[in-house]
């Protein structure tokens, strides 16, 4: 998919909210490789979301979609505001939405690491010496269970009352994939000299797709990746155990909604949920390359939209899984990576990650940070 230059087409779409804010640091940030690192990369950007409609009249205009499918890869920022709740029909959002976009692209395995860095260890809730340490990376089912599966709507009972159904639903071949992957990605990490073990995470005990998922990872793991060490647990618990004991995990695979709530409740280890970053992948094609998709696992914040007080760090170290997985530049990724420790070692730190009492910086002031540590890389 890359260009006949030899260049990567990256196509960013800032989105609603603080999506506007803190991809514009990403861009910095891309255009510093790109100018300062001879990166081969070429960047597009369209609006989405809000702006989109109010641009075109369209969330998903023919343009939009075809930057999309000339993108080796995108940078997104946020979805949904209030003003596009209030705007648009819950029918026009549905074409254009994340959850469309991530579907259409079969981007089915959702990256999301859980890194605990050493400067910002006391901007968590837990002990220090919970936290400490920790490094682990959720694969989160992308593309099936309850946010894609059939019948859904409210409808009306005749007696007047209202019901809402979401289906929770998954073929075994879905199962059978992220599982693969989660195992692929264990055994890459064991060459990284890192635990590369997987826990599987499902509520058999009271599901039937539970105990299917269950069911099928095992199965996997005892035909292929035997030398890979698997544990099940269930849901409820993980979540008390992303709480108590943290380091014990390394890969957590898990379905679509278990992986939104989990990652979320994870995210806690770091401090806030501006620290988070996530990959969407898709398979490989014939080509070899994969279709994906890079973001901040925040929403679009509308409460602080606008303000300058949005922290871009999970919308960069989005930008480093970029270079990582698409751009297979692992180097690349890691003088990121260690640029954003060494700004929050020097004391960077936006609201959500200052101390109490501190209002910390704006967000294009934690992008200079960044920027500076890169200089000095």
């Amino acid at each position: 998919m890359a260009s006949p230059a030899n260049s990567y087409r990256l196509l960013i779409l800032p989105g609603d909210g603080i999506g506007k804010e803190v991809m514009a640091e990403v861009r910095r940030v891309a255009e510093w490789f790109r100018d300062r690192r001879s990166l081969p990369i070429e960047l597009r950007q369209r609006p989405f979301g809000l702006a989109s409609w109010e641009a075109y009249g369209s969330l998903m205009p023919d343009e939009t979609w075809a930057e999309i499918e000339a993108a080796d890869a995108i940078l997104f920022g946020a979805m949904d505001s209030l003003d596009q709740a209030r705007k648009i029909s819950p029918e026009e959002r549905r074409k254009g939405s994340l959850l469309r976009l991530r579907k259409s692209l079969d981007t089915f395995a959702n990256l999301r690491p859980i890194r605990a860095i050493s400067g910002l260890l006391d901007a968590s809730t837990l002990k220090r010496e919970v936290v400490d340490g920790v490094d682990l990376v959720f694969v989160r089912e992308l593309t099936g269970g309850v946010y894609f599966g059939e019948p859904r709507g409210v409808e009306t009972l005749p007696d007047g009352r209202e019901r809402g159904i979401n289906t929770h639903v998954y073929t075994s071949d879905e199962v059978e994939r992220v599982a693969r992957f989660a195992f692929e990605l264990a055994r890459r990490r064991r060459a990284e000299g890192k635990p590369g073990h997987v826990h599987s995470i499902d509520k058999g005990n009271v599901m039937e797709a539970g105990a299917m998922w269950r069911r099928i990872v095992q199965r996997v793991h005892d035909t292929e990746y035997a030398d890979v060490e698997l544990h099940h647990m269930l849901a409820d618990n993980c979540a008390m155990q992303l709480i108590r004991w943290p380091r014990q995990f390394d890969v957590i695979v898990t379905d679509n909604l278990f992986g939104d709530l989990l990652s979320d409740c994870g995210a806690m280890i770091t401090g806030s949920l501006g620290m988070l970053p996530s990959a969407s992948l898709s398979a490989r094609g014939a080509d070899g390359r994969r279709r994906a998709l890079y973001e901040p696992i925040h929403g679009s914040a509308p409460d602080i939209a606008g303000k300058g007080l949005a922290n871009p760090l999970a919308a960069i170290l989005s930008f480093a899984m970029c270079l990582r997985e698409t751009l297979e530049m692992a180097p690349e990724a890691e003088r990121l990576e260690r640029a954003v420790d060494a700004a929050l070692a020097g004391g960077a730190r936006t609201a959500d990650i200052a101390a109490p009492g501190s209002a910390g910086m704006s967000t294009s002031a934690m992008g200079d940070a960044v920027l500076q540590a890169l200089d000095r890389a």
